[in-house]
């Protein structure tokens, strides 16, 4: 199974560790139809026919890591729910999932293309 992670599951992000042991395929981006959005500590990937493309990671995983990744992501309990993603060139043959946020978006800000992790402190 591939995953491709967009926020606090990125290398450099503060939940990397859950992905630790997975294989690392590299930087990939969606194709067009997705939005981004700041959710403070953490980013929420929506779909939107209207989105553009969002920057990311692909990962390789096993099943026991996927199981253990949606309850980081907070599936149970209905926060994100993993589903395919788009992925572009050189990606695109891969069939990968992503967490989407379930919740609103109203008022919260745009990210154009991709989330940078919050610097500690």
């Amino acid at each position: 199974m591939f995953v491709f992670v967009y926020g606090t599951l990125k290398r450099d992000g503060c939940r990397a560790a859950h992905l630790s042991g997975a294989h690392y395929c590299g930087l990939a981006r969606t194709q067009r139809g997705y939005r981004l959005f700041d959710l403070g500590e953490y980013p929420g990937l929506i779909e939107d026919a209207a989105g553009g493309c969002i920057e990311g990671e692909l990962y390789r995983v096993s099943g026991e890591q996927l199981a253990r990744l949606d309850i980081v992501e907070g599936v149970a309990e209905g926060w994100y729910d993993r589903r395919p993603v788009r992925l572009r060139s050189p990606h695109s043959d891969v069939r990968a999932e992503a967490w989407f946020f379930l919740g609103g978006v109203a008022g919260r800000r745009e990210l154009v293309g991709r989330w940078t992790n919050p610097s500690p402190g």
